[in-house]
């Protein structure tokens, strides 16, 4: 059952995180507007699509990858000011242990944790479906597939070869499809020309060439026009800027069983993503708890210093994510280990602090 002291700390942890979340997101949005403003002139978008299409989905986006900062920000600033004011002094001397104290930030950092993991894998990535498709379109350059010689397995027994692709009128180049059962070629189908038809959704072939291997023997057929339903669309040759962002969780698993189908090498970057969201929430927690912990001892630099403190190890914790990422990213680390390895370097830093702590 939660206590009054209880209910008093939930209560200024959670509304200094909402308040920090708040400025942050402001600040943000005007630096951000300032920055894009010349590309939305040039592009003459009226203010409400601006706002609709990409504020209201680059906002819940911010918020989400500003949490783990931003918690930490208020647990210090919470702690702080009840140990300048002796508040926390007067609950050890009445009974109460560092540890129970420590109770209420666990409370509240774990409401903020399920609500982010909630966000992270589900929320977000439908936001950022509409966000990244607003910036592909009017912010960034046109983004052009300049590939060539795309293999691609599409299917248990189905294997594909492109030698180009243009993705503006969506035609593929000296395309070759190929069935292989057991190692042993059945049929090859071979076409100069593929192109996507929209109101069909499929792939259009053109002047092809159908060879068919049936017991020992050869079969051409030739035609001029065959529709054809494969395990690839357009979407396939598209920029994948931020795309696993655009996942929801199921979505993301579903992607990476796709590409390890095809044979692409580079999975990586997704795993990364998928792990990390759901080191995520853990993270908050162990910030906050940290946090708290670093601004619970009474200095003479006051609760400035407390603050200043808490912020210089909430950036080396941030680039401690960015360069694990990164390196897992390269193939450098495995990815699992590269999304909980901040989790537990600075679980390990909280513990000493804990232990350094006057209980």
């Amino acid at each position: 059952m939660l206590r009054i002291l209880d209910r008093y700390i939930i209560k200024k942890l959670l509304t200094t995180y909402l308040f920090v979340v708040l400025v942050l997101l402001s600040i943000i949005s005007v630096i951000d507007y300032t920055e894009k403003n010349e590309d939305f002139i040039k592009q003459n978008l009226p203010f409400q699509k601006i706002f609709t299409e990409y504020f209201l989905n680059f906002l819940p986006y911010m918020a989400n990858m500003l949490s783990p900062l931003t918690i930490f920000i208020a647990s210090v600033f919470v702690t702080a000011r009840l140990a300048s004011h002796t508040e926390i002094i007067a609950m050890l001397s009445g009974g109460i242990s560092f540890r129970r104290l420590l109770w209420p930030y666990f409370l509240g950092s774990s409401v903020v944790a399920i609500f982010i993991f909630g966000m992270i894998g589900w929320v977000v990535p439908r936001a950022n479906k509409v966000r990244v498709a607003f910036e592909n379109q009017y912010i960034k350059e046109q983004f052009y597939f300049n590939k060539r010689h795309v293999h691609m397995k599409i299917a248990p027994e189905l294997y594909m070869y492109m030698e180009s692709y243009n993705n503006i009128s969506r035609t593929g180049y000296q395309f070759t499809l190929e069935q292989v059962v057991d190692k042993e070629l059945k049929k090859k189908i071979k076409t100069g020309r593929v192109s996507w038809n929209e109101q069909k959704q499929c792939w259009t072939l053109d002047s092809y060439t159908l060879r068919e291997f049936r017991n020992g023997r050869e079969y051409i057929t030739y035609g001029q026009s065959m529709d054809t339903v494969l395990n690839i669309t357009p979407k396939d040759f598209e920029s994948n800027y931020l795309l696993y962002e655009t996942f929801t969780l199921s979505e993301l698993d579903e992607y990476i069983a796709l590409l390890q189908l095809r044979g692409v090498e580079n999975v990586e970057a997704y795993y990364v993503e998928k792990y990390e969201r759901y080191a995520y929430p853990f993270a908050i927690i162990i910030l906050t708890l940290m946090g708290a912990i670093v601004a619970s001892r009474k200095t003479r630099g006051g609760a400035a210093y407390q603050i200043a403190s808490g912020f210089v190890l909430a950036f080396i914790y941030i680039l401690f994510v960015i360069l694990s990422r990164t390196i897992a990213g390269s193939g450098g680390l495995s990815p699992m280990l590269a999304a909980w390895l901040p989790n537990m370097t600075f679980s390990v830093v909280a513990l000493v602090l804990y232990w350094r702590v006057p209980k």
